[in-house]
């Protein structure tokens, strides 16, 4: 992949899949809740904590990436949040901005979702 980008652009599909392939804890996680997020649903998430450092690694750098967050968004088609280095959520586009994505990404959801267990985050 490192070889496609020094000659040029890379698509959103070569991208993607290299995500697939390189962290799949990561993608299998997005994978799901993305589809959970069913006709008509405008949310769904994951609140499973991963089971090691090394999955948890795959999640923050999955998500903490402009590019790769981008990119999953453009491949499922839907927007995603996460709090405290494991919950993923997923949004439908048109949610994006109503209360549910507000109250999800504000602050005090952070706050509130956060736990004695999940303080090393």
């Amino acid at each position: 992949m490192l070889s496609v980008a020094e000659r040029g652009e890379v698509s959103d599909a070569e991208f993607v899949d290299c995500v697939r392939t390189s962290l799949p804890y990561a993608w299998e996680v997005v994978s799901s809740v993305m589809s959970d997020l069913k006709d008509g649903t405008e949310f769904a998430d994951h609140e499973i904590p991963p089971p090691s450092e090394v999955e948890r690694g795959q999640l923050l750098r999955a998500l903490a990436s402009d590019a790769i967050r981008g990119g999953l968004e453009r491949h499922f088609g839907a927007k995603l949040a996460f709090q405290n280095c494991h919950r993923v959520a997923a949004f439908r586009f048109s949610a994006v901005g109503g209360e549910r994505y507000q109250a999800f990404v504000s602050a005090r959801g952070q706050l509130l979702n956060q736990s004695p267990e999940l303080r090393n985050c």
